[in-house]
């Protein structure tokens, strides 16, 4: 049987499934707040996801951002109460299969996606990095720097959309074009965090960053020396709120996320020493 917060109905019409027995599960993912399947009948198959927390209202972002701007993610077909229904764009993710390629194929995806204007307010105003750091409690450095470069960011660069967790778990293939996935967290800025989480996990699996920064540049025909300050920039902001989100829930939902803390402060500290 489907889970109870999945709808039934929903999915047995996408899927052409005579019942909901008839309808097989496969579990991708399940965290504190959010639990992701894939429910197939035959030939074809759909995503489900049921999020609470920072994981809830992501139909929100598809409305804001991802409908209205044509982004490349997977098709919405129902949405609420936080739960969704999505097409299934694809069975093998960056974190899979972590090719060289595909971190290649990633930049070029995020360029279309920061290639779309989006007209203000900002979500990460300049005020905004003091308000995180104090929630945060631990920041025992000046954040000035950093509140003093994303100013000048929003004067330098226009804002666009930040998918807010651009990893190789959330990067999907069907072996002939790449999709984002997990949409909830989205905003829009000037900063570069996407490119700074991409590059950040390209490393971690042993390739070299230069390539990658190059190849976005190329395809976003963007200003290399803007783009070292987005991502420095947007590297910060990563940190502030991956900080922020495992001080207020992570320690709840993922016990594990305490040993987080000390590195990504450790780690904004060394990008804001940079923007100094």
């Amino acid at each position: 049987m489907l889970p109870a917060w999945v709808p039934g109905r929903v999915v047995l019409e996408a899927l052409g499934a005579p019942a909901e027995d008839a309808v097989h599960g496969e579990l991708l993912r399940q965290w504190g707040s959010s639990e992701v399947r894939r429910l197939s009948y035959g030939l074809r198959s759909v995503i489900v996801k049921h999020g609470t927390d920072t994981q809830f209202g992501e139909d929100a972002a598809y409305e804001r951002f991802v409908v209205p701007l044509e982004l490349p993610a997977p098709r919405l077909l129902y949405g609420g109460d936080g739960v969704i229904v999505l097409e299934d764009v694809g069975r093998v993710t960056l974190e899979q299969e972590p090719t060289e390629d595909g971190f290649l194929a990633a930049a070029d995806l995020l360029a279309r996606i920061r290639g779309r204007a989006v007209p203000g307010p900002s979500g990460f105003p300049p005020e905004r990095v003091k308000e995180l750091a104090g929630r945060i409690g631990r920041v025992s450095f000046d954040i000035g720097p950093l509140t003093d470069a994303l100013a000048a960011l929003h004067r330098q660069a226009p804002l666009s959309v930040v998918h807010g967790d651009f990893v190789p778990k959330n990067l999907v293939t069907d072996g002939t074009r790449w999709t984002a996935v997990d949409w909830p967290l989205a905003y829009v800025a000037p900063h570069l965090s996407d490119l700074y989480t991409l590059v950040r996990d390209a490393v971690a699996f042993g390739y070299e960053r230069g390539p990658i920064v190059a190849r976005y540049v190329e395809a976003a025909g963007a200003d290399s020396f803007l783009v070292d300050r987005q991502l420095l920039v947007g590297g910060a902001c990563f940190c502030l709120l991956a900080l922020t989100f495992v001080v207020e829930e992570g320690v709840r939902t993922i016990p594990e996320s305490e040993g987080w803390i000390d590195p990504l402060l450790a780690e904004l500290a060394d990008l804001v020493e940079q923007l100094s």
